[in-house]
Protein backbone atom coordinates (compact mmCIF):
# COMPACT_ATOMS: atom_id res chain seq x y z
CA UNK A 1 0.00 0.00 0.00
CA UNK A 2 2.27 2.96 -1.71
CA UNK A 3 0.73 6.46 -1.12
CA UNK A 4 1.52 9.36 -3.18
CA UNK A 5 4.93 11.56 -3.25
CA UNK A 6 4.83 15.02 -2.91
CA UNK A 7 6.58 15.63 -6.21
CA UNK A 8 2.80 13.27 -8.00
CA UNK A 9 0.60 16.25 -6.07
CA UNK A 10 2.29 18.86 -7.62
CA UNK A 11 2.00 17.35 -10.63
CA UNK A 12 -1.85 16.64 -10.35
CA UNK A 13 -2.18 20.35 -9.00
CA UNK A 14 -0.22 21.43 -12.02
CA UNK A 15 -2.68 19.68 -14.57
CA UNK A 16 -5.31 21.23 -13.08
CA UNK A 17 -4.91 24.25 -15.00
CA UNK A 18 -7.22 25.15 -18.58
CA UNK A 19 -10.83 25.52 -18.92
CA UNK A 20 -14.15 23.71 -19.73
CA UNK A 21 -16.26 24.60 -22.31
CA UNK A 22 -19.91 23.70 -22.53
CA UNK A 23 -22.46 24.90 -25.33
CA UNK A 24 -25.50 26.20 -23.39
CA UNK A 25 -28.89 27.18 -24.66
CA UNK A 26 -31.34 30.17 -23.22
CA UNK A 27 -32.83 33.30 -24.37
CA UNK A 28 -32.00 36.75 -22.63
CA UNK A 29 -35.39 38.01 -20.90
CA UNK A 30 -35.38 41.52 -20.12
CA UNK A 31 -38.33 42.49 -17.55
CA UNK A 32 -40.36 45.91 -18.56
CA UNK A 33 -42.45 45.28 -15.38
CA UNK A 34 -40.42 46.88 -12.68
CA UNK A 35 -43.69 47.44 -9.96
CA UNK A 36 -45.26 43.62 -9.82
CA UNK A 37 -42.89 41.18 -8.01
CA UNK A 38 -42.85 38.61 -5.01
CA UNK A 39 -42.72 40.09 -1.82
CA UNK A 40 -40.62 36.94 0.12
CA UNK A 41 -38.62 37.31 -3.04
CA UNK A 42 -37.83 40.89 -2.50
CA UNK A 43 -37.54 40.27 1.29
CA UNK A 44 -34.76 37.63 0.36
CA UNK A 45 -33.10 40.04 -2.28
CA UNK A 46 -33.03 42.22 1.30
CA UNK A 47 -31.47 39.76 3.42
CA UNK A 48 -28.81 39.03 0.44
CA UNK A 49 -27.33 42.86 0.42
CA UNK A 50 -27.17 42.87 4.26
CA UNK A 51 -25.34 39.48 5.05
CA UNK A 52 -22.68 40.20 2.00
CA UNK A 53 -19.34 39.68 3.87
CA UNK A 54 -15.74 40.32 3.41
CA UNK A 55 -13.74 36.93 3.43
CA UNK A 56 -10.54 39.44 3.64
CA UNK A 57 -11.54 40.78 6.78
CA UNK A 58 -14.18 38.35 8.51
CA UNK A 59 -11.79 34.80 8.32
CA UNK A 60 -8.32 34.99 10.24
CA UNK A 61 -5.78 33.70 7.29
CA UNK A 62 -3.18 33.94 10.15
CA UNK A 63 -4.18 31.14 11.63
CA UNK A 64 -2.03 28.13 11.25
CA UNK A 65 -3.32 24.75 10.55
CA UNK A 66 -2.26 21.08 11.46
CA UNK A 67 -0.13 20.47 8.09
CA UNK A 68 -1.32 16.83 9.36
CA UNK A 69 -5.04 17.76 9.43
CA UNK A 70 -6.12 20.59 8.15
CA UNK A 71 -9.50 21.01 8.58
CA UNK A 72 -8.78 19.06 12.30
CA UNK A 73 -11.16 16.45 11.12
CA UNK A 74 -12.06 13.70 13.41
CA UNK A 75 -11.37 10.42 12.28
CA UNK A 76 -14.84 9.32 12.43
CA UNK A 77 -15.20 11.77 9.57
CA UNK A 78 -13.19 9.62 7.62
CA UNK A 79 -14.91 7.42 5.54
CA UNK A 80 -12.79 4.03 5.78
CA UNK A 81 -12.21 5.20 9.62
CA UNK A 82 -14.60 1.79 10.72
CA UNK A 83 -12.67 -0.70 8.71
CA UNK A 84 -9.57 -3.46 9.15
CA UNK A 85 -8.23 -1.33 6.22
CA UNK A 86 -7.87 1.63 8.76
CA UNK A 87 -6.95 -0.01 11.52
CA UNK A 88 -3.73 -1.19 9.59
CA UNK A 89 -2.98 1.92 8.12
CA UNK A 90 0.52 3.58 9.89
CA UNK A 91 -0.15 6.79 11.03
CA UNK A 92 2.45 8.09 8.23
CA UNK A 93 -0.42 7.14 5.74
CA UNK A 94 -3.24 8.24 8.20
CA UNK A 95 -1.96 11.84 7.53
CA UNK A 96 -1.83 11.15 3.82
CA UNK A 97 -5.75 9.96 3.76
CA UNK A 98 -6.55 13.02 5.75
CA UNK A 99 -4.39 15.39 3.81
CA UNK A 100 -6.14 14.19 0.50
CA UNK A 101 -9.54 13.63 1.93
CA UNK A 102 -9.18 17.83 2.88
CA UNK A 103 -8.10 18.41 -0.83
CA UNK A 104 -10.75 16.55 -2.51
CA UNK A 105 -13.48 17.85 -0.39
CA UNK A 106 -12.20 21.33 -0.58
CA UNK A 107 -11.77 20.59 -4.61
CA UNK A 108 -15.05 19.75 -4.86
CA UNK A 109 -16.26 22.51 -3.07
CA UNK A 110 -14.69 25.07 -5.04
CA UNK A 111 -15.84 23.23 -8.21
CA UNK A 112 -19.15 22.97 -7.16
CA UNK A 113 -18.89 27.36 -6.37
CA UNK A 114 -17.96 27.96 -9.49
CA UNK A 115 -20.73 25.54 -11.17
CA UNK A 116 -22.99 28.02 -9.10
CA UNK A 117 -21.42 31.01 -10.15
CA UNK A 118 -22.12 30.56 -13.82
CA UNK A 119 -25.94 28.73 -12.89
CA UNK A 120 -26.72 32.25 -11.12
CA UNK A 121 -25.51 34.24 -14.24
CA UNK A 122 -27.50 32.37 -16.17
CA UNK A 123 -30.30 32.99 -14.06
CA UNK A 124 -29.73 36.44 -14.12
CA UNK A 125 -29.89 36.56 -17.70
CA UNK A 126 -32.72 34.07 -18.71
CA UNK A 127 -35.58 34.21 -15.51
CA UNK A 128 -38.26 36.54 -16.45
CA UNK A 129 -39.29 38.11 -13.56
CA UNK A 130 -37.24 41.04 -12.07
CA UNK A 131 -37.63 40.92 -8.43
CA UNK A 132 -35.92 36.90 -9.41
CA UNK A 133 -33.14 38.96 -10.94
CA UNK A 134 -32.49 41.05 -8.03
CA UNK A 135 -31.80 38.37 -5.90
CA UNK A 136 -29.97 36.13 -7.96
CA UNK A 137 -27.54 39.32 -8.47
CA UNK A 138 -26.60 38.78 -4.70
CA UNK A 139 -26.27 35.17 -5.29
CA UNK A 140 -23.33 35.77 -8.15
CA UNK A 141 -21.41 37.68 -5.44
CA UNK A 142 -21.83 35.40 -3.05
CA UNK A 143 -20.91 32.57 -4.82
CA UNK A 144 -18.11 34.49 -6.27
CA UNK A 145 -16.54 34.86 -2.68
CA UNK A 146 -17.02 30.88 -2.11
CA UNK A 147 -14.97 30.68 -5.01
CA UNK A 148 -12.29 32.92 -3.81
CA UNK A 149 -12.40 31.36 -0.13
CA UNK A 150 -12.24 27.83 -1.30
CA UNK A 151 -9.83 28.79 -3.54
CA UNK A 152 -7.55 30.32 -0.78
CA UNK A 153 -7.99 27.14 1.20
CA UNK A 154 -6.90 24.88 -0.80
CA UNK A 155 -3.86 27.42 -1.71
CA UNK A 156 -2.72 28.42 1.53
CA UNK A 157 -4.01 25.95 4.09
CA UNK A 158 -4.26 22.18 2.08
CA UNK A 159 -2.00 22.09 -0.52
CA UNK A 160 -3.84 19.18 -2.23
CA UNK A 161 -6.35 19.88 -5.31
CA UNK A 162 -8.03 17.70 -7.25
CA UNK A 163 -10.39 17.98 -10.70
CA UNK A 164 -14.41 17.98 -10.24
CA UNK A 165 -15.15 14.77 -9.85
CA UNK A 166 -17.36 12.92 -12.46
CA UNK A 167 -20.98 13.23 -10.87
CA UNK A 168 -20.92 16.83 -10.31
CA UNK A 169 -19.57 17.51 -14.14
CA UNK A 170 -22.45 15.83 -15.29
CA UNK A 171 -25.02 17.51 -13.17
CA UNK A 172 -23.52 20.97 -14.31
CA UNK A 173 -23.19 19.89 -17.81
CA UNK A 174 -27.28 18.92 -17.84
CA UNK A 175 -28.21 22.14 -15.99
CA UNK A 176 -26.07 24.46 -18.33
CA UNK A 177 -27.22 22.56 -21.72
CA UNK A 178 -30.33 23.37 -20.51
CA UNK A 179 -32.25 26.47 -21.99
CA UNK A 180 -34.90 26.44 -19.55
CA UNK A 181 -34.30 28.92 -16.54
CA UNK A 182 -36.38 26.52 -14.15
CA UNK A 183 -34.12 23.93 -15.01
CA UNK A 184 -31.11 25.45 -13.57
CA UNK A 185 -33.52 26.34 -10.51
CA UNK A 186 -34.14 22.74 -9.87
CA UNK A 187 -30.80 21.33 -10.29
CA UNK A 188 -28.50 24.27 -8.86
CA UNK A 189 -31.02 25.58 -6.08
CA UNK A 190 -32.65 22.52 -4.97
CA UNK A 191 -30.65 19.74 -5.79
CA UNK A 192 -26.79 21.21 -5.71
CA UNK A 193 -27.55 23.59 -3.17
CA UNK A 194 -28.92 20.83 -0.92
CA UNK A 195 -25.84 18.81 -1.74
CA UNK A 196 -23.98 21.62 0.10
CA UNK A 197 -25.83 22.66 3.00
CA UNK A 198 -25.61 19.34 3.60
CA UNK A 199 -21.64 18.92 3.44
CA UNK A 200 -21.55 22.73 4.98
CA UNK A 201 -23.77 22.00 8.05
CA UNK A 202 -21.11 18.66 9.00
CA UNK A 203 -17.68 20.48 8.23
CA UNK A 204 -19.38 23.57 10.43
CA UNK A 205 -20.94 21.16 13.31
CA UNK A 206 -18.09 18.57 13.22
CA UNK A 207 -14.73 19.79 12.36
CA UNK A 208 -12.10 21.26 14.92
CA UNK A 209 -10.29 23.73 13.00
CA UNK A 210 -11.55 27.08 14.17
CA UNK A 211 -10.64 28.74 10.42
CA UNK A 212 -12.71 25.62 8.15
CA UNK A 213 -15.46 25.71 10.83
CA UNK A 214 -16.09 29.25 10.56
CA UNK A 215 -15.92 29.37 6.60
CA UNK A 216 -18.21 27.41 6.19
CA UNK A 217 -20.77 28.35 8.73
CA UNK A 218 -20.47 31.69 7.04
CA UNK A 219 -20.98 29.89 3.28
CA UNK A 220 -24.08 27.62 4.97
CA UNK A 221 -25.63 30.82 6.18
CA UNK A 222 -25.22 32.02 2.16
CA UNK A 223 -26.29 28.77 0.77
CA UNK A 224 -29.84 28.83 2.82
CA UNK A 225 -31.13 31.96 1.55
CA UNK A 226 -30.58 30.40 -2.09
CA UNK A 227 -32.56 27.20 -1.40
CA UNK A 228 -35.04 29.01 -0.43
CA UNK A 229 -35.03 31.49 -3.23
CA UNK A 230 -35.39 28.46 -5.49
CA UNK A 231 -37.87 27.10 -3.09
CA UNK A 232 -39.59 30.42 -3.73
CA UNK A 233 -39.11 30.71 -7.49
CA UNK A 234 -40.49 27.37 -8.51
CA UNK A 235 -43.41 26.74 -6.41
CA UNK A 236 -45.78 29.09 -8.21
CA UNK A 237 -44.37 27.86 -11.77
CA UNK A 238 -44.45 24.20 -11.38
CA UNK A 239 -48.43 24.76 -10.31
CA UNK A 240 -49.14 26.09 -13.62
CA UNK A 241 -47.19 23.52 -15.50
CA UNK A 242 -49.41 20.26 -17.03
CA UNK A 243 -48.52 16.49 -15.96
CA UNK A 244 -45.99 15.70 -18.62
CA UNK A 245 -43.81 18.85 -18.13
CA UNK A 246 -43.84 17.90 -14.35
CA UNK A 247 -42.99 14.12 -15.44
CA UNK A 248 -40.02 15.68 -16.99
CA UNK A 249 -38.74 17.32 -13.98
CA UNK A 250 -39.50 14.84 -11.65
CA UNK A 251 -37.45 12.41 -13.87
CA UNK A 252 -34.26 14.92 -13.71
CA UNK A 253 -34.78 15.41 -10.10
CA UNK A 254 -35.25 11.68 -9.68
CA UNK A 255 -31.94 10.99 -11.67
CA UNK A 256 -29.86 13.48 -9.96
CA UNK A 257 -31.30 12.46 -6.70
CA UNK A 258 -29.32 8.76 -7.54
CA UNK A 259 -26.72 10.27 -8.35
CA UNK A 260 -26.14 12.28 -5.14
CA UNK A 261 -26.92 9.43 -3.11
CA UNK A 262 -24.53 6.74 -4.80
CA UNK A 263 -21.56 8.76 -6.51
CA UNK A 264 -20.11 10.80 -4.29
CA UNK A 265 -17.71 8.34 -2.72
CA UNK A 266 -14.30 9.83 -3.72
CA UNK A 267 -13.57 7.76 -6.47
CA UNK A 268 -10.50 9.43 -7.95
CA UNK A 269 -9.06 10.09 -4.59
CA UNK A 270 -9.09 6.42 -3.82
CA UNK A 271 -7.57 5.39 -6.94
CA UNK A 272 -4.66 7.93 -6.64
CA UNK A 273 -4.22 7.16 -3.30
CA UNK A 274 -3.86 3.20 -4.09
CA UNK A 275 -4.62 1.44 -1.24
CA UNK A 276 -6.93 -0.72 -2.98
CA UNK A 277 -9.43 1.66 -4.46
CA UNK A 278 -12.61 -0.65 -5.06
CA UNK A 279 -12.53 -1.60 -1.15
CA UNK A 280 -12.31 1.99 -0.14
CA UNK A 281 -14.77 3.15 -2.51
CA UNK A 282 -17.40 0.40 -0.99
CA UNK A 283 -15.79 1.08 2.35
CA UNK A 284 -16.67 4.88 2.07
CA UNK A 285 -20.39 3.91 1.01
CA UNK A 286 -21.13 2.31 3.64
CA UNK A 287 -19.33 4.51 5.70
CA UNK A 288 -21.56 5.87 9.10
CA UNK A 289 -19.71 9.46 7.71
CA UNK A 290 -21.19 8.98 4.46
CA UNK A 291 -24.91 7.64 6.11
CA UNK A 292 -24.89 10.97 7.95
CA UNK A 293 -24.00 12.95 4.93
CA UNK A 294 -27.30 10.99 2.88
CA UNK A 295 -29.06 12.18 6.11
CA UNK A 296 -28.65 15.92 6.06
CA UNK A 297 -28.30 16.03 2.18
CA UNK A 298 -32.09 14.50 1.49
CA UNK A 299 -33.29 16.20 4.75
CA UNK A 300 -32.90 19.18 2.90
CA UNK A 301 -33.80 18.06 -1.14
CA UNK A 302 -36.84 15.86 0.20
CA UNK A 303 -39.17 18.57 1.93
CA UNK A 304 -38.50 20.91 -1.03
CA UNK A 305 -39.60 18.52 -3.45
CA UNK A 306 -42.53 18.38 -1.79
CA UNK A 307 -43.28 22.23 -1.51
CA UNK A 308 -42.28 22.52 -5.37
CA UNK A 309 -45.18 20.66 -6.73
CA UNK A 310 -42.41 17.71 -7.50
CA UNK A 311 -44.31 14.89 -5.73
CA UNK A 312 -46.29 13.15 -8.00
CA UNK A 313 -46.21 9.20 -7.77
CA UNK A 314 -43.05 8.52 -9.72
CA UNK A 315 -41.45 10.80 -7.35
CA UNK A 316 -42.59 9.31 -4.19
CA UNK A 317 -42.26 5.74 -5.34
CA UNK A 318 -38.37 6.79 -6.17
CA UNK A 319 -37.77 8.64 -2.83
CA UNK A 320 -39.14 5.16 -1.27
CA UNK A 321 -36.24 3.43 -3.10
CA UNK A 322 -33.93 5.49 -1.99
CA UNK A 323 -35.33 4.90 1.32
CA UNK A 324 -35.24 8.99 2.36
CA UNK A 325 -39.50 9.29 1.93
CA UNK A 326 -39.51 10.06 5.47
CA UNK A 327 -37.91 13.71 5.16
CA UNK A 328 -41.03 14.43 3.65
CA UNK A 329 -42.57 15.47 6.95
CA UNK A 330 -39.68 17.56 7.85
CA UNK A 331 -40.03 21.50 7.54
CA UNK A 332 -37.19 22.69 4.85
CA UNK A 333 -37.93 26.05 5.98
CA UNK A 334 -37.76 25.18 9.28
CA UNK A 335 -34.18 23.52 8.75
CA UNK A 336 -32.91 26.37 6.58
CA UNK A 337 -33.95 28.88 9.28
CA UNK A 338 -31.90 26.98 12.07
CA UNK A 339 -28.67 26.78 9.83
CA UNK A 340 -29.04 30.48 9.28
CA UNK A 341 -29.15 31.31 12.97
CA UNK A 342 -26.28 28.36 14.25
CA UNK A 343 -23.81 30.21 11.48
CA UNK A 344 -24.92 33.88 12.69
CA UNK A 345 -23.67 32.46 16.44
CA UNK A 346 -20.76 31.45 15.02
CA UNK A 347 -20.16 34.53 13.11
CA UNK A 348 -21.08 36.51 17.38
CA UNK A 349 -18.61 34.27 18.95
CA UNK A 350 -15.56 34.55 16.17
CA UNK A 351 -16.08 38.29 16.22
CA UNK A 352 -15.97 38.29 20.23
CA UNK A 353 -12.80 36.07 19.97
CA UNK A 354 -10.99 38.52 17.58
CA UNK A 355 -11.77 41.46 19.58
CA UNK A 356 -10.54 39.83 22.44
CA UNK A 357 -7.59 39.31 20.62
CA UNK A 358 -7.24 42.85 19.14
CA UNK A 359 -7.73 44.24 22.89
CA UNK A 360 -5.33 41.84 24.40
CA UNK A 361 -2.92 42.85 21.42
CA UNK A 362 -3.23 46.53 22.25
CA UNK A 363 -3.10 45.87 26.07
CA UNK A 364 0.37 44.67 25.55
CA UNK A 365 1.86 47.12 23.19
CA UNK A 366 0.77 50.20 25.98
CA UNK A 367 2.62 47.74 28.53
CA UNK A 368 5.65 48.18 26.43
CA UNK A 369 5.55 51.83 25.97
CA UNK A 370 4.48 52.28 29.68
Amino acid sequence: MNGPQVSAEAERMAALGGSWTIEGGGATVFSWDYDSGSEQLLALYGRGKQRQWDAEVRLDWSHQVDPDNPLGMPDEFVWIADSDLWRALPEADRIIVRRHLAGWLYSQFLHGEQGGLVCAAKVVQTVPDIDAKFYAATQVMDEARHVEVYQRMLDTKIGIRYGMSSPLRSLFETIVRDSRWDITYLGVQVLIEGLALASFSIQRDRLHDPLARTLNAYVLQDEARHVAFGRLALRDFYRQLTDAELREREEFAIEACWTLRDRFAGEDMWRTLDYGAKECIELARRSPAMREFRRRLFSRIVPTLRDINLFGPRMQQALQELGVFGFSEIDGAAINAEDERLAQEIDRQERLVRGKEVADTIAVGKEGIA
